[in-house]
Formats: C-alpha cells, structure tokens, sequence
C-alpha cells in the first residue's frame, strides 16, 4: 500500500512539474546585456518570404552580408518560403519541438497564435529602449532609425497586449487598378475617389453583349468587370467603411451580423449577372485586366508590377495584352469623404533563446534590416513603402519617386502611383485587434464572400435562410463558435478539449515523466554498482 501511495504522490509530482514548467522554458529569463559578446561565435536563422523575385532575395543576401560585416562574430543563415501561410505553418511545428528560427517575417495576426507557447515570442520593449544596442542606439555599428523615425501607425500594428512583439518591415495596402479607357468607352468618367456605387454601376453595363455573343466592351469572349483578390480584405474593410463591428481586442467575434449580410446580398446581385468575381473562382486580376477583360481590378499595392498594359512582369502572352491606359486609385468606398483602407505587409518578430547574447544578435540584425539602404533597396522592387520617414525623407528616395514613368522598370508609373497612393492615405489605413484566432477570423471574412459568389454561379438562391446556413457553416469550419478565441498576449485556457480530456493528456504525460525518471534513476543505481 506505502508502496502504490509512493508512486501515485511521484505521479502528482510529476504532473505538478510538467503543468508548472509547460510552455515556459525561456519566460522571465532575458537580462539586456550590458554589451554585446563580439569575442564568440553566434549562428542565427531568418526565415524569410519571397515570391522568386530574384531582385528581392538579392537583396536580402546583400543585408546578411553587410550585417555580417559589421558584426564578423554572427553568421546569418537564411530560409526562403512563397508564402507566409507556409512559414506560418513550419513556426507553429517548430514551437512544439524547440527549434524556431531566431528571426522571422511574419504578420501580427500569426504572431498572436505563437504567443499561446508562453514565452517563445520575445517582446521587445526593453531591447527598443536600450540606450546602447535599442532603436538608434549610440553603440550600433550602423545607422538605424530612432523609435520616432518609423511611421506610427506602422510600430502600433507591432503591439499585442501590453507588449511591442514586433516591427514593421514593409508596408503596402490595396488599390484599385482601374482599366480608364474603358470606364471613358462605357461613358463614364472616373471620380477623384471609387465607390461601391459607380463600380457597380460601370460593371453592369459592361456586360452589354453583341449579337454574336461578345463583349461590346472589349469584343471578346471574357469581360469579367470587377475581380477582387484578397476577399478576406474586402469584407473586413467594407465593414470598417461602413462602420460595422468585426471583432474586439478581447477576441469578440462581430462578423456574423447585419451589415456583412448586406455586403454578402450586394456580391450576389453582381456575382450572378458575371461582374463580379474573385481570385481564388477566376484567377489573377492582373491577367485579366492586361488582357482587356477586367475593369477593376483590386490587389496589393505590393502587386502593382504586374498590373498595365506595359507591365514589366506579366503572365500572359504579349500578343494578348491590350493597349489601355491604367489609373491607380483607392479601394471603392462607401463614404468617399472618409476612406478605409487596410494595412498590411509583413513585420519582424524575434524568438526567445536560452542566450541573451543570441537574442541580442537577433535584435540588431532586426534594425539592421530597417536601415535606409534596405528599405529603400526593398521598397523599390514592388509597391511597397518604406516603414521609416528616415528612409522616405533620403534624397535617393525622394529622387526614385520624382522619375515616376521615366522608365517601365524601376521607374514604372502604375508602380510608383501606387507607392505615392498609399503614402498619401496613411492616416487612412487601419489594422484589425489581433488575438489568438484572429488569423482564422480573416480567413472566415474571406470564405463568406467566396461561398457566396460561387453559389451564384452555380444557380443557389442566396437569401436569409441561405446566409443564415452559410454562417453557421463557417462558424464551424474555422471554430469560430467555440471558447477559445482571447485576448493573445495572455494565458489560454484549454477549452477547446473537454475537461477530461485535458485530463488524461496531462496524466498520460506524466506518467511518461515518472517512467522516465524510475529508468534514469535505475541506470544510475547499476553504473554506481
């Protein structure tokens, strides 16, 4: 009896253990160090996101290279991805065995799930506001930018709870590539800011067909008027234009409410007459807009090297690009008055480790990578804007942006009007509350509006029974309906699994840790005999 009593008391030890030290193996163990260990080695990794475009990783390598120079002692190892979804992915694996990269390009809402592994994400307050090695610090061996330097509304999006877990790296938003000599062709001329109303209107009237069954627009077989993206993005800022709930910092859920049926009732109207239609049912927007059979197209800023008839990246044949003159505007709006536009681009993260000196490492190859050469070199490959009014303010970049058409590479008009477009309307740009599941509430946004365009084309009546179905379905899919989802930055509580399942697990790990320590507590009696 003294015996099994023993072993059940080891076995609430153990657990008691394992629950206490469970996802905590680097909280509360950084100290700043008063400076940085130059006399040893230091390997670091940055997992990084690029879509083959060589000019990008190019510079990337540059930035290692330079970092490296300054700082002989770290060696940067780099791991490229086309995807955000899939770093996203390998990170949540990689929390799970330990073995996360040091530094990482990611976006905030990723970041609120991998703070639910208590102490992986290091926040980075202390290290910003060191005076040797913080933001601008007076021991750097470059020139970084001040925490004044980077554009406000950009450092905010960094911050989760209490803590800034992240900077910003790059910044674009969405724009509206609009195909202008048809909008003149169809009779109309285009406003000094789009709205729902007259896209709607243009792309209705562009469906008119000839006799023989094509387009009167563009003569040809396809005219899809109106062809959006990112839908996720669409919904969510239909809802800030209008002034509609989304969700709450505290993990409040407001997507299924009355507002978003009426933007799910307007993409029906559209989608079953054709004028609408998005990436994921059609396919990319450029390639209809290039060829002639899309007025509007919405995507990223970050993707306006792709969009005009002189495009210098393009996926269609050149025989079937139309000669057509491109505007650059903002995304269509509901009160043209006040303008939404979200904002979006990829950010920095560190991870915590065991080694404050490598956490240190990290730090500075993170402002390293926020230096004026980087952004600028950066931000002139695509649509993107640098995330430092230091680097915007360099004459190199005041230069770059006055030889706007000049040429129809670095200097590509569609480009630079829409780099000039989003820095005009930052104060126009939003972010939406990040919490542990907002990442899957974007996703919900977005399929909202795909269920309902495809079921149109498929001939479904979409009324309020429908989307009242259509809501209950999502809520499912992407666990919206459960407990889960909070405020990230704080402990979450395992209540999406059944208290006794929960139970069990956590007893079967601790029975795992009692074998464990009866072997190794044999092994040492027999190496003493």
């Amino acid at each position: 009896m003294k015996r099994r009593t023993g072993a059940v008391l080891g076995l609430l030890m153990a657990i008691s253990l394992l629950t206490g030290c469970h996802g905590r193996q680097f909280e509360d163990t950084f100290t700043m160090p008063a400076q940085f260990d130059e006399s040893r080695q230091i390997e670091l990794t940055f997992w990084a996101k690029n879509d083959t475009n060589k000019t990008q990783r190019e510079i990337y390598d540059r930035a290692i290279e330079g970092f490296e120079a300054l700082y002989p002692n770290v060696t940067v190892t780099m791991r490229l991805y086309n995807d955000y979804g899939k770093i996203y992915n390998d990170v949540i694996t990689n929390i799970s065995t330990g073995t996360t990269p040091n530094v990482c390009i990611t976006y905030p809402d990723h970041i609120a799930t991998y703070l639910t592994g208590s102490g992986t994400v290091m926040p980075l307050d202390e290290l910003m506001e060191d005076a040797d090695y913080g933001l601008g610090g007076a021991a750097l061996r470059y020139d970084a930018p001040t925490t004044a330097q980077i554009i406000p509304e950009y450092l905010e999006e960094g911050k989760i709870g209490e803590h800034y877990y992240a900077l910003p790296f790059m910044r674009s938003s969405e724009a509206c590539y609009v195909n202008k000599t048809y909008v003149e062709a169809l009779g109309y001329t285009l406003p000094e800011t789009l709205t729902w109303d007259f896209v709607w209107e243009v792309s209705e009237k562009a469906m008119a067909k000839n006799p023989d069954g094509t387009f009167q627009i563009n003569g040809q077989q396809v005219m899809i008027p109106f062809i959006y993206k990112s839908t996720d993005n669409m919904m969510i800022q239909s809802l800030a234009q209008l002034n509609a709930p989304y969700s709450e910092a505290d993990g409040t859920v407001s997507l299924f409410q009355e507002e978003t049926t009426g933007v799910l009732t307007s993409v029906a109207e559209h989608a079953k007459s054709g004028a609408f239609s998005t990436f994921k049912i059609s396919g990319y927007p450029a390639n209809f807009l290039n060829a002639g059979q899309c007025i509007f197209a919405v995507d990223s800023t970050a993707g306006s090297t792709w969009m005009g008839s002189d495009a210098p990246l393009v996926d269609i044949a050149e025989e079937k690009i139309v000669d057509f003159e491109t505007a650059v505007m903002t995304v269509p709006q509901y009160d043209p008055a006040d303008p939404k536009m979200i904002s979006q681009g990829p950010s920095v993260c560190i991870f915590r480790k065991s080694d404050p000196q490598e956490v240190l490492a990290s730090w500075l190859f993170v402002q390293y990578l926020l230096t004026d050469e980087i952004q600028i070199a950066y931000s002139e490959t695509e649509g993107y804007v640098p995330v430092t009014s230091k680097a915007r303010e360099t004459d190199e970049y005041q230069e770059y942006l006055s030889l706007a058409g000049s040429d129809g590479d670095a200097h590509y008009r569609v480009k630079i009007d829409a780099v000039k477009l989003l820095m005009e309307h930052t104060a126009d740009t939003f972010v939406t509350p990040v919490f542990n599941g907002s990442a899957s509430l974007r996703d919900a946004a977005g399929q909202l509006i795909e269920n309902v365009t495809k079921a149109v084309r498929r001939n479904k009546t979409v009324d309020e029974a429908f989307i009242r179905d259509l809501y209950e379905e999502v809520q499912a899919l992407y666990h919206l309906d459960q407990s889960g989802l909070g405020a990230s930055g704080q402990e979450q509580e395992l209540g999406e699994l059944p208290n006794e399942s929960v139970g069990l697990i956590v007893l079967l790990l601790g029975a795992w840790c009692v074998i464990a320590a009866v072997a190794i507590r044999d092994w040492l009696k027999k190496r003493k005999e």
